[in-house]
């Protein structure tokens, strides 16, 4: 059996005085922690409360040049310049990492009052690092790995994050008040959400807030365009593959977005061009949550919600066998239907002052805003590109603009061209003219808008008047 270190035992002897076994033991104890003490690596003082030196072990000695021995008994301030060891003393309260500038140099110290019965009898003072260099150089490392860190989490949450949320969705339309209802309403659960519209509506925008809003905004917002991906490939791109699936595939494999997607939201963009042969393949993803790689034989399950967008009318792709019926309904769960801006024209100039905004912080420019003139050819009209052909209008005309203001010179030419004048017409023909001109002026807003209020908002009347000279003109109409 190996020989254990004899300790001394805290309780006296019953005599009072120490057998010849115990002060063995006690000076065994003493020799232990006077090599300990000496063999720090780092300086060590220790002071009475009044900062007289009790003990300096010989690191700090050789530190500082003087014969750790000889400094027994003096003033701490007397052996180390700026010593706070006697104030510690005093005040009772300790000094963890403080700066001591000693002998040219600025070391980190601890000062802590050591206490007896409530009552402060020494000081200890331990120099941490013989130079606040190697501090600086420690700290240097820590700040250099908290940085990377930093920039590896950013890079996580770009990848893993979306770029809007429902405070992105601009628009004062009722339509657009309800939607973001609607959206706000399902971030709430983990149902399937199918998002309709004309190209350039914000599907992907409404995908992102929802994301964003929901439980799973800290997991993957993962992105797949039916449109975009060949019939022959999208299966590996939504299943992934194993190694040697097939040619040209990689030694690694790879995961599918399926896979990618785990706890997190996988947006399946133009569903409405997805292959009819991998429509069946999906809907048993989207109803089981587990499926196999390509070349493989592992089950893999995902936790993910699937939100999909179509700018094509699905009902016609049923009709026409191009769209399953049990698929549509596995998606058609929570459906939000964005119509284009031609239907909701009060939102143009606010979207417009928002985009201008945006695009003058990213350009540099100064605040930039639209003259009336060009504020009514906007308005009007109809934006079959809707939000991403107004996004191209005015980047072109911030290309070209001198000055702060877009004018109506500025739009381009066939956005002008659309709005018609009406020609003066002759005095003698001008109650016949006045006649015409607002009677037709009433029909085209209507066509235009599809709604009272709207059409009513576009004259610049109010609704009530808009009843009384459609009755006067005999203009039959309904929302």
């Amino acid at each position: 059996m190996k020989n254990r270190p004899r300790i001394l035992s805290d309780k006296p002897s019953l005599s009072g005085i120490p057998s010849q076994e115990e002060a063995s033991l006690l000076l065994d104890q003493l020799e232990l922690f006077k090599l300990v003490f000496d063999n720090f690596y780092n300086g060590i003082m220790v002071t009475d409360a009044d900062g007289y030196i009790l003990l300096f072990n010989k690191p700090y000695g050789e530190f500082l040049g003087m014969d750790p021995e000889q400094q027994i008994g003096k003033h701490c301030t007397e052996a180390v310049e700026n010593s706070r060891m006697h104030i510690v003393g005093k005040t009772g309260i300790p000094e963890i990492n403080q700066v001591q500038r000693i002998k040219g140099q600025d070391m980190i110290v601890q000062r802590i009052p050591l206490r007896k019965n409530g009552k402060v009898i020494a000081v200890f003072g331990h120099v941490m690092f013989k130079d606040v260099r190697d501090l600086g150089k420690l700290a240097k490392k820590l700040s250099h790995l908290e940085s990377k860190i930093k920039f590896y989490e950013q890079e996580l949450m770009n990848l893993r994050s979306t770029k809007y949320t429902l405070e992105s969705i601009i628009g004062s339309s009722k339509a657009i008040q309800n939607l973001k209802k609607d959206a706000l309403k399902a971030t709430a659960n983990n149902f399937p959400v199918l998002i309709t519209g004309e190209s350039g509506t914000g599907k992907e925008l409404f995908s992102q807030a929802i994301h964003h809003a929901s439980c799973r905004r800290l997991y993957p917002f993962v992105r797949i365009n039916c449109a975009a991906i060949p019939k022959d490939l999208i299966e590996s791109e939504l299943f992934g593959y194993e190694r040697g699936a097939f040619t040209g595939a990689k030694a690694e494999g790879k995961p599918g977005k399926f896979e990618i997607a785990n706890r997190g939201t996988l947006f399946l963009d133009e569903i409405g061009d997805m292959p009819l042969e991998m429509q069946p393949k999906l809907l048993r993803v989207l109803e089981e949550k587990d499926f196999e790689r390509l070349g493989g034989t592992r089950i893999i399950r995902s936790d993910f919600r699937v939100i999909a967008a179509t700018n094509k009318n699905l009902d016609d792709l049923i009709s026409q066998e191009k769209f399953r019926t049990d698929l549509f309904y596995r998606l058609n769960v929570i459906h939000l239907h964005i119509p284009p801006l031609r239907e909701r024209r009060e939102d143009i100039l606010p979207l417009a002052g928002h985009l201008l905004e945006k695009m003058a912080q990213e350009a540099t420019f100064s605040e930039v805003t639209v003259d009336p003139d060009a504020e009514k050819i906007l308005v009007s009209y109809d934006w079959p590109g809707n939000v991403r052909e107004l996004v191209n209008v005015l980047e072109r005309a911030l290309s070209s603009l001198e000055g702060d203001t877009i004018l109506a010179s500025d739009l381009p030419f066939h956005l002008r061209r659309t709005r018609e004048r009406i020609p003066e017409p002759p005095i003698f023909f001008l109650r016949d003219e006045q006649f015409n001109a607002e009677k037709k002026a009433i029909i085209k807003a209507l066509k235009e808008t599809r709604n009272k209020s709207d059409a009513a908002r576009k004259l610049g009347i109010h609704r009530t008047l808009l009843y009384k000279k459609m009755k006067k003109y005999q203009i039959s109409y309904t929302d």
